[in-house]
């Protein structure tokens, strides 16, 4: 724990214009540092910025590489062994021209892996959220924070609280997808890995975590990006504040506000949202960071600019970013008590969480051979843990006849069945292989599956589908097209060397979307992608108002189909960010996988499904729609959505938690157990194939009782769990008494629980 004699003795010393430069965070990173023919020196904007404060609160993201920045690996962007010598010389500027001695925060996007020229690419949320699997994803955030920590980085901004409750907005794929229960054991799994148990990496191996975005922007009406989100407080409670909770649980050092309102009260500007819940209800210690602009955005609704500063300040906001509202809380603290007050408070906080990091005291100078040896070691592990998510986030939708599946798997209401009489398409059989065609507009395109916020990637680094399959294929004739269109199949087919799809012995198709920049896009003020030119289908800035596959993709699947020989196997991969409308690919496609942005190494994983040397073990996150026009669709909304359309009779093609397997998993028994505040659910799960083989089990549950009308289905528990050819064991799903019934107080509340198509009930008597 910090001293706290320390931080109040410090405090005591400094002026009211000292305690305010700790609360701003105003300087873009990567304008903070020029080269030099001895290495890195502050630039002069810098040097202005720390002269004006005598010091600085914190620097956001001067490691940050991509066309928002205009930063690349041949523009002069720091590389990976320069970061800690750069680093270094920041600090040193800081703490020169600080009379106290005091240095910098160094923040940097890690919304899935480090946004850095060499910083290694996780699979985003969505995808890392079809694993079901919290180890995993705490596994690679330990690794991303110990290459943080060793390039000097003490704050990640991670994305983790937003829920994806609208497919049209463009960030769907920066959530862990529509449940809470899951998005709170992801979130938590980010906290644990980063920071530590108990924040015990700090200052070590590990990075303090800023927890993004509080609260309920994936709720803004329309799916259009920061706009207002309207639920009442128990929909709040429980679908919203579940992954917040988490955070505050594992301890997160930080939590970024918002840029939208709840109800009209925005989140920069909500005193009970950013003191009430967090500080006095759950006693939270760490600090507050405003989203980029969000604090000058409350001057729409104070009338300026210093108001909104204050607004923000006493809301709860302790560092801002960007935003010149704060910048003005000097000379708004002479005349106003409250501001006074609350800028020490404020203060104090961030020189606590600074105290934490060794950043009170002149910092040593990093031996850089030592340094380098830990990136290179966390960048190696941070690879081995991308390739373990990217294999783990494929979902098989269906594998048999189009508009089937015909492998075991879990079937909710609404979603395609299964049909154990179908003949199974994958996996493809390798050795009778001879012609693979693989086409679409994604075939043979990397950027597709790494998602937004990614820095320029190393050529060569990761293999596009079609080029994992010609790697993994060698005796085999890959033939490749591009095809975006039914009129570029049109023109392939009459041109002199044509992809022979009749003569194929399969065909892969890779449709989607993609999240790419290009440095030649247009971008808003805080780094959205803004205008319309530019190939991304999806990320920030990019709301769709029809999530059908964007362009002809459509088409394009219904002219391949007509175009195989019925005997030649379709196969679709879906690379993809959000959950857009398939059900012209399903039923043109004798097997469709979803791809969520896998990430650097999604191509070779999509090629190891598809030749069975992986097993698929992914599960949807959300809830795939049969039309565009459906949305907003969730599976854990109040009231079912079939029937309630003259046109569109089923609104679900899968429901979440879908997902197909090549090896048979079975739940065969089930008991439950009630204790004094948690139910024991005892689960009997058996292997029945000849290979070791893994997968998830899960709990929905549907409640009634109480006075609330219940949620349709509601995820209770989940157990990702290793199974041995032909074993059985029982696992233990644990539900705490509160979640797993409406009213425990009530003896009429019950509870159907549904485990794998294995029901059971439970009241709050046991009975």
């Amino acid at each position: 724990m910090p001293d706290h004699h320390v931080v109040e003795d410090l405090q005591g010393a400094m002026t009211t214009r000292q305690k305010v430069g700790q609360l701003n965070q105003r300087l873009l990173g990567w304008n903070a540092l020029r080269r030099t023919a001895g290495g890195f020196a502050p630039t002069d904007e810098a040097l202005a910025e720390i002269e004006r404060w005598q010091g600085m609160g914190a620097l956001y993201a001067p490691l940050r590489a991509d066309a928002w920045s205009g930063r690349s690996w041949t523009n002069g962007g720091i590389r990976p062994e320069e970061r800690a010598e750069a680093m270094a010389a920041l600090q040193e500027a800081v703490v020169a021209g600080s009379p106290h001695g005091i240095g910098v925060l160094i923040a940097e996007e890690a919304p899935h892996g480090h946004q850095a020229l060499g910083g290694t690419v996780l699979p985003v949320n969505l995808a890392a959220a079809a694993t079901w699997d919290p180890d995993a994803l705490e596994e690679a955030s330990r690794a991303v924070a110990a290459e943080l920590a060793a390039s000097g980085v003490h704050l990640a901004l991670v994305s983790a609280l937003d829920m994806l409750r609208d497919g049209r907005w463009g960030r769907s794929e920066e959530t862990f997808g529509e449940d809470p229960l899951l998005a709170s054991a992801l979130t938590r799994a980010i906290v644990l890995g980063m920071q530590g148990e108990g924040r015990d990496a700090l200052r070590g191996d590990g990075v303090g975590v800023v927890l993004k975005h509080l609260a309920a922007q994936g709720e803004a009406i329309g799916g259009r990006n920061g706009q207002s989100a309207h639920l009442g407080p128990a929909d709040l409670a429980e679908i919203h504040l579940p992954p917040v909770l988490a955070g505050l649980d594992a301890g997160a050092v930080a939590f970024m506000a918002a840029y939208n309102d709840i109800d009209g009260v925005p989140c920069c500007g909500n005193h009970e949202l950013l003191t009430g819940l967090l500080r006095d209800q759950h006693g939270f210690d760490g600090i507050v960071m405003a989203d980029m602009f969000a604090v000058d955005r409350l001057a729409g609704m104070t009338g300026d600019l210093p108001s909104a500063g204050r607004a923000g300040l006493l809301a709860g906001v302790d560092i801002s970013l960007c935003d010149e509202g704060f910048t003005t809380l000097d000379q708004l603290a002479a005349d106003d008590e409250r501001v006074a007050a609350q800028i020490d408070v404020a203060a104090r906080r961030v020189l606590a969480l600074k105290h934490r990091f060794g950043l009170l005291e002149p910092p040593p100078m990093p031996d850089q051979q030592v340094t380098r040896v830990r990136l290179e070691s966390a960048r190696e592990a941070t690879h081995q843990a991308s390739r373990r998510l990217a294999a783990e986030s494929l979902v098989l939708l269906t594998n048999g006849e189009p508009g089937g599946s015909g492998a075991a798997g879990p079937d909710g209401p609404g979603t395609r069945g299964s049909d154990d009489s179908a003949i199974l398409v994958l996996p493809l059989d390798r050795v009778s292989l001879r012609r693979l065609a693989v086409v679409g507009p994604y075939a043979d395109d990397v950027p597709c599956m790494l998602g937004d916020y990614v820095a320029p990637q190393p050529a060569g680094s990761a293999l596009s589908v079609a080029a994992a399959l010609r790697a993994a294929l060698p005796q085999t004739e890959v033939e490749i097209a591009a095809w975006a269109s039914q009129a570029d199949l049109e023109a392939d087919s009459s041109s002199a060397a044509p992809v022979d799809l009749a003569h194929s012995d399969a065909v892969v198709v890779v449709l989607g979307g993609t999240s790419h920049r290009t440095y030649d896009d247009e971008f808003a003020e805080n780094g959205a992608i803004a205008g319309r030119s530019g190939s991304a289908t999806g990320g920030e800035g990019v709301d769709r108002a029809d999530i059908s596959l964007p362009g002809e993709q459509d088409a394009l699947i219904r002219a391949i189909r007509t175009a195989t020989p019925p005997n030649v196997p379709v196969i679709t991969v879906i690379v993809a960010g959000r959950p857009h409308v398939l059900t012209q690919v399903v039923d043109h496609s004798q097997a469709v996988i979803w791809a969520g942005y896998p990430g650097p190494f999604g191509g070779e994983a999509i090629a190891d499904l598809l030749l069975g040397a992986a097993e698929p073990t992914g599960r949807l996150p959300m809830t795939l729609p049969s039309h565009p026009a459906v949305l907003p669709l969730r599976y854990n909304d109040r009231q079912g959505t079939a029937g309630s359309y003259q046109d569109v009779p089923d609104p679900v093609l899968f429901e979440m938690g879908h997902g197909l397997r090549y090896h048979r998993m079975d739940v065969v028994a089930v008991e439950s157990e009630l204790d004094a505040d948690q139910v024991r659910l005892l689960v009997t799960v058996a292997n029945r194939s000849d290979a070791e083989t893994a997968g998830v089990v899960t709990a929905f549950g549907h409640r009634r009782g109480g006075v609330r009308v219940p949620r349709v289905r509601e995820l209770l528990a989940f157990q990702r769990v290793s199974l041995k050819a032909g074993e059985e064991r029982q696992i233990e799903l644990i539900c705490p008494l509160q979640r797993a019934v409406a009213d425990p107080a009530d003896p009429t509340s019950r509870t159907e629980v549904d485990i794998e198509g294995v029901r059971c009930v439970i009241t709050p008597s046991g009975r």
